[in-house]
């Protein structure tokens, strides 16, 4: 188990936009993705957190391969993700599986969702229409779904239901890795904790990796083995859960950390001024100097690096080992 399963080194993703109003305006880069490294392995989860916007899902769409990175490399198990499209891609593809934000429009409505569990398989060339429909009794059951909704339509079902037709699809091929992205945001409140207990018992049962994306802190808490938190298309910490949550040093880790809900006596919020930069018009230095009560003159004209500190943490902080500021943590 000690094995890597996925390896991202030094991702990026940058379009060419048009800053201004207009088709006329000046040619502009906008960094999605700058420079992201992450890794995960076999049976573990890895959640993915920041503000709307900060790169989450372009990472995750990097790492599967469905769009090409302007830099960087992706590896799985050792080995270096073919081009999207190519047949080593294809063949990949079956390991690695997405699990989207919106059940509903990612099924199509015109299909039994019998017909678009099976899917995969068909997609894939593998087993008879016969064969194919048992596997899918079997995954519908793991999921929490009775074959009798097998022929019903989107339409039909609730919205925990979709979300497990999500799961029963994306499971058919037996994958390794399950990028969930956003996978309960779009579900009542009720049902979310049906959906998360059941992605914890399928990792259990079946030793699914999951790279899961959430802008919902309490949730990634109680799904991962792992944190990276990103900003404005770079990790700023990444580290254990358990240490991150207890003692989360980047100033804007705090800050997410400070806003969740908790039980018991009221905590010392670390506010931060302002919403996030233009991601096409980035700030110099360091791109969170603009909202961070701690900013000096240093941060704002040098990128900090990503270092790894003793405990193994990583943090992207010129400040992080001040005593003042361990104390404010």
């Amino acid at each position: 188990m000690s094995m890597t399963l996925l390896e991202a080194t030094g991702l990026r993703r940058h379009y060419q936009v048009r800053a201004g109003r207009g088709p006329f305006g000046a040619k502009a880069v906008l960094r999605a993705v700058d420079g992201v490294s992450l890794s995960l392995k076999p049976g573990r989860t890895l959640g993915l957190v920041g503000e709307s916007g900060c790169g989450k899902s372009t990472t995750g769409k990097l790492v599967l391969g469905f769009i090409p990175p302007t830099a960087g490399t992706v590896r799985y198990r050792g080995t270096d993700m073919p081009p999207a499209g190519t047949p080593a891609w294809r063949a990949l593809r079956p390991r690695m599986q997405m699990v989207y934000q919106d059940p509903l429009g990612a099924l199509d409505r015109r299909l039994p969702v019998g017909v678009q569990i099976m899917e995969p398989l068909a997609i894939h060339g593998a087993k008879s229409p016969a064969e194919q429909r048992d596997r899918a009794a079997g995954v519908m059951a793991a999921v929490g779904l009775q074959m009798h909704q097998f022929d019903r339509y989107p339409h039909e079902l609730s919205g925990g239901q979709r979300q497990r037709v999500v799961l029963a699809r994306a499971l058919m091929t037996e994958p390794d890795l399950l990028v969930c992205d956003e996978p309960i945001s779009a579900l009542d409140v009720s049902i979310q904790a049906q959906v998360v207990n059941l992605l914890l018992d399928l990792q259990d049962q079946m030793g699914i990796a999951y790279l899961f994306i959430s802008h919902d802190l309490k949730v990634v808490r109680q799904v991962s083995h792992e944190v990276a938190v990103m900003y404005l298309g770079r990790i700023v910490e990444q580290g254990e859960a358990e240490d991150l949550f207890a003692r989360p040093l980047h100033p804007y880790t705090r800050a997410l950390v400070s806003a969740i809900p908790v039980l018991g006596p009221r905590r010392e919020r670390l506010l931060l001024q302002g919403d996030p930069p233009n991601p096409v018009d980035v700030p110099s230095g360091c791109s969170f100097h603009t909202r961070c009560p701690f900013a000096t003159a240093a941060c704002r004209a040098e990128t900090p690096a990503l270092r790894t500190l003793p405990d193994g943490r990583q943090v992207a902080c010129h400040r992080v080992e001040e005593p003042a500021l361990q104390v404010a943590a």
